[in-house]
């Protein structure tokens, strides 16, 4: 289990075997992240973290996301100060979150500059919705590269709550909160007999 420091000390090695990174490296990491990441960042996140710099191992990084959709706030934003924190502390998550933010605040106030230039254009539009439709895909691709080692470990409870938790607020169309307060501790309880 990832396991930050409720104060935000940081200074816990990979548990892969890695070296630790240094500020810069979290700090271009994350970067990484926010310039690549084209309508969805979480699987690049993934594969920076996971398969590339090997900061985490897949195990890990399932319990980071599971925080991270757990608390307020952005997703990638909460992984960067999530990572950063275990790290480097208060200076890691400064490091990561800037490091994510800076490239796609530039981008999307060019890209709101232009967009407002071709508003009307029927080509513009359909990029627009052709991007969507690739955003679609990356969280679907993302749902599938984490839910693989739920099954390979046999962690079926858990899949059973993921499909029931997008199933109630997908396709029911359900609050997310309320879905959650009753789906997380059932998954909690269900967890803690299994173990």
């Amino acid at each position: 289990m990832l396991k930050t420091p409720p104060e935000l000390t940081g200074r816990q090695p990979p548990t892969t075997g890695t070296p630790m990174p240094a500020l810069r490296d979290i700090f271009l990491g994350f970067f990484s992240i926010g310039i690549n990441g084209f309508g969805g960042v979480m699987p690049f996140a993934r594969r920076m973290l996971v398969e590339q710099r090997h900061w985490l191992s897949e195990e890990e990084f399932i319990d980071a996301l599971s925080m991270c959709q757990f608390v307020p706030g952005p997703n990638i934003v909460n992984m960067a100060v999530i990572i950063g924190a275990r790290f480097q502390g208060k200076l890691g998550s400064l490091a990561g979150v800037l490091g994510l933010m800076i490239a796609p605040m530039i981008i999307v106030i060019a890209a709101y500059t232009l967009l407002v230039q071709v508003a009307d254009n029927p080509i513009a539009i359909g990029a627009i919705r052709g991007m969507s439709a690739a955003a679609s895909g990356l969280v679907v691709a993302l749902a599938l590269k984490v839910g693989m080692p739920m099954l390979r470990r046999k962690y079926v409870s858990s899949l059973i709550f993921t499909v029931a938790a997008a199933v109630a607020v997908g396709i029911f169309r359900l609050p997310l909160l309320p879905t959650l307060a009753v789906l997380v501790p059932i998954s909690i309880v269900t967890q803690w007999r299994r173990a």
